[in-house]
């Protein structure tokens, strides 16, 4: 179907001022700049905010700054948190500490409602901030949610126990974290076997900066196909070519 009225012949699209398109670059330049700063230090600013408010109700008024100084200084809560988490984990670490917490244990464990929440709390705390070397020991690719669609999971570690046995596969089995975009935080535990996953070459942190971006940040970006240390090397100038 043809407009009733066509564009002349040899129409060209409007051209933007030169002074306007460095004004338009400048500012998406500066936005890229300002932006994670600004998001970083609000963010640290409402976790300290929300620090303090939870902690300086429990303190009381003759021990908070402000009574002398007139001031509310934000972050003393964050300080008072910390040197009572130090102590509270120096005292666990003692014979006494160690004493004392088998026997809180053992008394919330008469309760049922409050073992069950209890020892859930406590396996994911142990999980979570235990000083231990596990982590994800690759990243990879594995094919999701159908054959021919693949998506960036993460090694974690060898199908074991009941699991192992149970999947009817002769070959090694292995566990696999399949993240979600933007938030790599939630996502889904796959047993699949190896033959099934592709590893990268990529690191761990690289493969995640890829999944919270949404595809938009590849450690590599020039050459994908390259892994990136050889990226890198071949980045780098050859300072004895150039003097030569």
């Amino acid at each position: 179907m043809s407009t009733p009225f066509p564009p002349p012949q040899g129409h060209e699209p409007k051209r933007r001022h030169p002074i306007m398109s460095g004004f338009r670059a400048s500012f998406l330049t500066g936005l890229i700049v300002i932006a994670p700063i600004g998001l970083t230090m609000w963010l640290i600013w409402t976790v300290v905010g929300w620090i303090d408010g939870w902690v300086l109700p429990f303190v009381p008024a003759q021990f908070r700054p402000e009574q002398y100084i007139g001031i509310n200084l934000r972050g003393v809560g964050v300080i008072i948190f910390l040197i009572f988490t130090v102590i509270v984990g120096w005292v666990a670490k003692g014979l006494l500490g160690r004493s004392l917490l088998r026997w809180a244990e053992s008394l919330v464990e008469t309760l049922p409602v409050v073992r069950s929440v209890y020892s859930g709390l406590k396996q994911i705390a142990e999980t979570v901030f235990a000083q231990s070397e596990t982590s994800f020991d690759k990243a990879c690719l594995v094919e999701y949610p159908r054959r021919g669609i693949w998506a960036i999971a993460f090694i974690s570690s060898s199908a074991k126990g009941e699991i192992a046995t149970g999947i009817p596969v002769e070959e090694g089995k292995v566990s696999v974290f399949l993240p979600t975009t933007p938030n790599p935080t939630s996502g889904f535990l796959l047993f699949v076997p190896r033959s099934d996953i592709i590893e990268l070459e990529m690191t761990v942190e690289d493969a995640a900066k890829l999944v919270i971006s949404a595809g938009l940040v590849y450690p590599n970006s020039k050459d994908p196909t390259r892994p990136p240390e050889a990226a890198n090397t071949a980045q780098e100038p050859d300072p004895v070519a150039q003097n030569g």
